[in-house]
């Protein structure tokens, strides 16, 4: 059985809405499918896709062909998961300024 990974059309007309998911090749765009791994929202500006990496690698190193938009969207996940782990880094501001000097308290 060929596997591959591609985009399920939901939503309305003209307000397209997909899920991402594993399904044998020779079924129909919106039929039926072996697993749901995500969704995307093209209209929707910035961060428009979730995806459950883990998944996706499983089921590439099994031999799931991903679509061009799928392949994409998983680029852009792994990017944006990447920077979410590594943390902001410190502006040179911050990594520069001295630290303040407290004035000094008469012992009594």
């Amino acid at each position: 059985m060929a596997v591959s990974i591609r985009l399920r059309r939901e939503g309305a007309k003209n307000r397209p809405y997909y899920k991402v998911v594993v399904t044998d090749s020779r079924s129909p765009r919106d039929g039926k499918f072996i697993e749901m791994i995500g969704t995307y929202d093209p209209k929707k500006p910035d961060h428009n896709s979730t995806l459950k990496l883990d998944r996706a690698e499983y089921w590439i190193a099994r031999g799931a062909q991903p679509s061009d938009t799928v392949r994409s969207l998983i680029k852009k996940n792994k990017k944006s998961a990447a920077t979410a782990t590594a943390g902001p880094a410190p502006t040179t501001t911050e990594a520069t300024a001295p630290a303040p000097e407290l004035p000094a308290t008469p012992a009594s």
